[in-house]
């Protein structure tokens, strides 16, 4: 399954590293674009100035990571698309190109159901789209979360209770399941 990811969920380290540590387990193939990249880095720049030259370092092994996984787009490409949001006509055409069988968002209401299924695309959110891999492949997802949350704990110092953490994580249901 082709799964393209929209900067909002990969902006958010927990989220991020759970989604490609499920996807480097071959459960899924991840998709992004130059600019969904872009919009990750220059939103840690906008809020957390100071993680600017972390977030590139992140993008760069993700890149090198998952080679295939960056979708070329062009101006071309979003004309005749539409959405409530016209600044989101590059992640649906990097969708569209990709050949994504799935649009991963937090946005869900700039992403209309109806727009994505004309197109042969299925908008999720990553908790149901997470929890759902979970009732299929209840191993492959629970290793990757606790090596998340162990590595959270590494870095924070504090222990991160695994509920709590996918909590925060904006993966209420997945923690719930696992917690």
């Amino acid at each position: 399954m082709r799964v393209l990811l929209d900067a909002c969920v990969l902006y958010p380290t927990v989220m991020r590293d759970i989604l490609t540590g499920v996807a480097a387990r071959g459960l899924f193939t991840p998709l992004w674009s130059a600019r969904i990249l872009e919009e990750w880095a220059r939103a840690v720049a906008r809020n957390l100035p100071d993680q600017a030259e972390i977030a590139r370092a992140e993008i760069a092994l993700l890149r090198a990571d998952w080679p295939d996984a960056e979708v070329a787009v062009t101006a071309s490409d979003e004309a005749g698309l539409f959405l409530p949001d016209e600044n989101d006509l590059h992640v649906l055409a990097a969708a569209i190109a990709g050949r994504a069988q799935v649009l991963l968002t937090l946005n869900l209401g700039d992403f209309p159901t109806r727009v994505l299924a004309a197109q042969g695309i299925l908008r999720r959110d990553p908790d149901g789209f997470l929890f759902g891999l979970w009732q299929d492949r209840p191993d492959i997802v629970a290793g990757v979360c606790e090596t998340v949350r162990r590595r959270a704990e590494a870095a924070s110092g504090q222990p991160q209770p695994m509920r709590k953490l996918l909590k925060r994580a904006g993966l209420p249901r997945l923690g719930k399941a696992l917690g």
